[in-house]
């Protein structure tokens, strides 16, 4: 499908306007967009550049969150580490839009809003995503674009499996030439030590990892090695479940739940293992639609349809993780309250 089917010439009028999420858009595009969300919402809208590019060019994110004096727990989630994947970045912008559409008339949003700051990365491997967009015959570039070594002519490592979790282990090549090709060594590349530098820093603070992939319309939970299994395995695979029951409950699709190995393929050194390796309880890769028939090249009036439900998946998992952090917290303090106040008056009652 050639590119220029998705070209269009961008406005600042037309990011406010419902046809602007209806389509594809490249990096110029999408770093104007998150310039507007700055300048339009600007009490609860920033933005961080926390890395840089092989190619030296800045990764970006929003910082999204009512003001607090506090201590706030956090909302990760990234788009584009592949860049063919067009439909990742167009979900973080649909994402962007629904929090801030709704947060002033949604209690729960609103509610979610004080107590937490989302980290929102809509286009993590820019340079490649840049590269997908230059001609048809770029369009399915996956990998970043850092050179080969050892004399290895081609281009690109594939950040999804360059983190170290169990790093190289399997699901990986080590030809530099492979859509899988895992590096030299872990975090060989930039954008993945951005990523690693920014989780270690928050890592106590983050409820929940989201990072947003195509195609296969599946919700992954870690590990990706057969042999390795979270410890909360079946607390992820219940939020995992409720999610895709949520999805499917907006237009009809079925999303499958489980391991890498045990719904698609084994794969080590991936972001959404690395989360849940340094303690991040929720961790989950969305793989968007489509099952195949159209691949990485998802028609443009799929895309409302295929965030709309994606959203119902990602807001049941960042309720949960939020209702679980707060509710839980304050029935554990209720319970220790009440807990000292018998033990005080029966203390007074035997002394009486």
């Amino acid at each position: 499908m050639c590119v220029s089917m998705y070209s269009a010439v961008w406005s600042r009028e037309e990011t406010t306007e419902r046809n602007y999420y209806t389509r594809y858009h490249n990096m110029s595009e999408i770093t104007a967009w998150m310039e507007q969300m700055k300048r339009e919402n600007p009490d609860v809208v920033s933005s961080m550049v926390y890395g840089q590019t092989y190619e030296r060019r800045n990764i970006t994110l929003l910082k999204i969150g009512l003001s607090s004096t506090g201590r706030k727990k956090a909302i990760w989630m990234d788009c584009g580490i592949h860049a063919r994947e067009w439909i990742a970045p167009a979900f973080c912008q649909y994402f962007v839009r629904e929090i801030l559409r709704t947060y002033k008339t949604d209690t729960k949003v609103n509610e979610m809003m004080k107590n937490l700051d989302f980290y929102i990365t809509p286009v993590l491997n820019v340079d490649g995503y840049i590269y997908s967009w230059h001609n048809e015959s770029t369009r399915l570039w996956r990998k970043s674009r850092s050179p080969g070594t050892g004399g290895c002519t081609c281009y690109g490592t594939d950040i999804n499996r360059n983190f170290y979790a169990n790093w190289g282990m399997v699901g990986v090549s080590t030809d530099c030439c492979s859509q899988t090709y895992c590096g030299t060594k872990a975090l060989s590349e930039s954008e993945a030590r951005a990523v690693t530098d920014m989780l270690g820093k928050m890592r106590e603070d983050i409820l929940a990892f989201l990072t947003i992939h195509s195609y296969g319309q599946l919700l992954l939970v870690p590990y990706g090695h057969p042999n390795i299994s979270a410890p909360n395995y079946d607390e992820l695979m219940e939020v995992g479940l409720a999610a895709a029951t949520a999805i499917k409950a907006v237009h009809g699709m079925d999303y499958t739940v489980g391991t890498s190995p045990d719904v698609l393929y084994a794969n080590s050194g991936s972001s959404r293992d690395f989360a849940r390796l340094i303690g991040i309880p929720l961790s989950f890769t969305f793989e968007l639609r489509d099952k195949g028939e159209h691949g990485f090249e998802l028609p443009e009036d799929q895309i409302q349809p295929t965030c709309e439900e994606a959203y119902a998946g990602a807001h049941h998992i960042i309720t949960y993780a939020h209702d679980k952090a707060f509710y839980s917290y304050a029935a554990t303090v209720t319970a220790t309250l009440w807990t000292t106040l018998l033990a005080a008056w029966v203390s007074s009652a035997i002394l009486l």
